[in-house]
């Protein structure tokens, strides 16, 4: 599928220490047959593949006047078959609904919902070992801080995602 034609994902890039922890964990409990992408915070899931050139241009415009900022990991959830930590960040919100307004009319119903920041770490495992994985990060877990540092945008590639661009938060504090 040509990159351009492909549904574009847009998601946070986090500092290195937080992605490497997050990634460790996917890594871990992730089914590996279903493991093709990295740890991520989806900002975006479907972004229209023929608009990647003014998708770009809004993502530069955006991440040229946008600082990084925290993010507060504050919590580990069961999503069902797996388990995500739970993220909160009034920049990150605010970015976010910066992006939507102006692509309002591409959004899909599932990026129209509300936005829960999570990353990931299970998914699509049965209900016993979604339920010991939960329990045993529970344990385990210790709020922290994350860092935003930029955005990365993909395109779908019916399971795996290429990278198309990594953008940095430029501003200053």
């Amino acid at each position: 599928m040509d990159p351009i034609y492909a549904p574009l994902i847009l998601t946070l890039r986090l500092d290195q220490a937080s992605f490497q922890h997050f990634q460790a964990l996917r890594q871990r409990h992730f089914p590996p047959e279903r493991n093709f992408i990295p740890a991520h915070v989806t900002l975006f899931h479907h972004l229209p593949g023929p608009q990647v050139q003014s998708i770009l241009a809004d993502l530069r415009r955006t991440t040229r006047d946008t600082a990084p900022f925290p993010v507060e990991v504050f919590a580990v959830k069961s999503i069902g078959r797996g388990a995500a930590f739970y993220l909160r960040s009034r920049p990150l919100e605010e970015l976010r609904e910066r992006l939507a307004d102006l692509w309002a009319p591409w959004l899909i119903p599932q990026d129209q919902q509300g936005f829960r920041p999570h990353v990931t770490v299970q998914n699509k495992v049965q209900a016993g070992e979604a339920k010991a994985t939960l329990e045993a990060l529970q344990r385990t877990f210790t709020p922290m801080t994350a860092r935003g540092e930029g955005l990365l945008l993909w395109a779908y590639k019916g399971g795996p995602w290429e990278q198309l661009a990594d953008l940095g938060f430029t501003a200053k504090p």
